[in-house]
Parts: C-alpha cells; sequence; structure tokens
C-alpha cells in the first residue's frame, strides 16, 4: 500500500519556551451553513523544534510527523517569516 500524504500547515509560533517544543497556532476560515458568515477559529498544537530555531511571533510550517509524546505529533518543516521588533 502507498503511504498517505502528510498534512502540511502554517501557523504562528505562540511559546517558545519548552525545550525543543513550541506551541503553533492554526487559524482557519469557515462559513457557516446557515447564514454565510465567514467564522474564524483556531488550533494550538504541539510541535517538534529540534534546534530550538522558531522564537515567538514567526510564522511556520509544520508537518504531521509520528507520536513524539503524549500531545506532540507534529515536527517543524521551516521557518517562513521570522518575527518582526525581535532584537
Amino acid at each position: 500500500m502507498a503511504r498517505s500524504q502528510r498534512k502540511i500547515l502554517v501557523g504562528r509560533v505562540t511559546s517558545d519556551k519548552m525545550d525543543k517544543t513550541i506551541v503553533v497556532q492554526v487559524e482557519r476560515l469557515k462559513r457557516h451553513n446557515r447564514y454565510g458568515k465567514i467564522i474564524r477559529f483556531h488550533n494550538k498544537y504541539k510541535v517538534h523544534d529540534e534546534q530550538n530555531q522558531a522564537k515567538e511571533g514567526d510564522t511556520v510550517k509544520i508537518i504531521e510527523s509520528k507520536p513524539m509524546s503524549k500531545e506532540k505529533r507534529w515536527a517543524l518543516v521551516e521557518i517562513l517569516e521570522e518575527a518582526k521588533g525581535v532584537a
């Protein structure tokens, strides 16, 4: 059997306080079924960051991976945009 395609998401780092782990918030837009209003909602994912290179506020690309801990099932692919205003 062929291996299924792994999910890739883009989000913003909300926390980088843990060692080799970041928290990424992914925002999505969805249209309400009845009223048609576009609703914004978000999910937070714990992501493995081997080199501790992502900082809070960065925009990153993450990929689905094997479970690395109880809640960590995503891995950092690349940093798309650095946070603005970092000294």
